[in-house]
């Protein structure tokens, strides 16, 4: 007789407050040493607890009103308590946090290399045919160091900037993505509105596939064999 008071207490304590804070968790976090420490405020938290704690008892009454509503139609199924349904809640939900493991954990050996670690979870990671080649990424970096190059000839009369004058370009857009630190040639004494020749290239790394930026402000490719006669006496690829 003690057990239904209990569930109708608990239904009524989160049903008579006047204002329920409740929110999605958030995703498991990748520094755990920064969550565990309460240096922050706990709103978010406290959130994401009352969320997860509504939706428990939510699916414990769920259980514990339709078990007791079909059980008066079979007699012998007998009664059950809220203390039981939320138990059993929490057994189920325990079990299919298990098969679910299980479900990944197969999934992972059927397909090595198909998932890649983000924080405590795992995330799929990207096709092979999606991955950025290294020509692409140097390509990138070259249209925004084209970007800041442009500008400047744009306020100086057309003029690219000299060899001295290179500091004024941030030194982080110079720098060839994947190469541990090499950095794009530049040819300097060029005008924008000269004909098209080599203004800024990539360094050596792929003779059959060089990244050219030219006076007029495109980007081409072309082997080192034919980038070699483009750049003027003393200049080299």
């Amino acid at each position: 007789m003690c057990r239904r008071p209990f569930g109708l207490a608990a239904i009524s304590l989160f049903g008579s407050t006047a204002m329920a804070w409740a929110g999605m968790p958030s995703p498991l976090p990748t520094n755990p040493e920064k969550i565990f420490r309460l240096n922050e405020t706990p709103l978010a938290r406290l959130q994401a607890i009352s969320f997860f704690l509504l939706g428990l008892v939510a699916c414990t009454a769920a259980v514990w009103g339709l078990w007791n509503y079909v059980q008066r139609d079979f007699p012998k199924l007998g009664r059950l308590s809220f203390g039981r349904a939320f138990a059993g809640v929490i057994l189920w939900g325990l079990v299919f946090v298990i098969v679910l493991t299980m479900i990944s954990g197969a999934r992972e050996l059927m397909t090595p290399g198909a998932w890649s670690k983000q924080g405590f979870t795992y995330k799929l990671s990207p096709p092979a045919a999606e991955k950025e080649s290294p020509a692409d990424l140097r390509r990138q970096a070259l249209e925004k160091l084209r970007t800041e190059l442009l500008l400047f000839a744009a306020t100086n009369q057309g003029r690219y900037p000299s060899q001295g004058e290179l500091s004024i370009i941030p030194s982080d857009l110079w720098e060839v993505p994947e190469t541990g630190g090499m950095h794009f040639v530049y040819v300097p004494g060029k005008l924008a509105d000269q004909s098209a020749s080599p203004l800024a290239y990539d360094p050596d790394l792929d003779p059959e596939q060089r990244i050219v930026l030219e006076t007029n402000g495109q980007i081409v490719t072309m082997r080192s064999e034919e980038l070699r006669p483009l750049l003027g006496q003393g200049e080299g690829p």
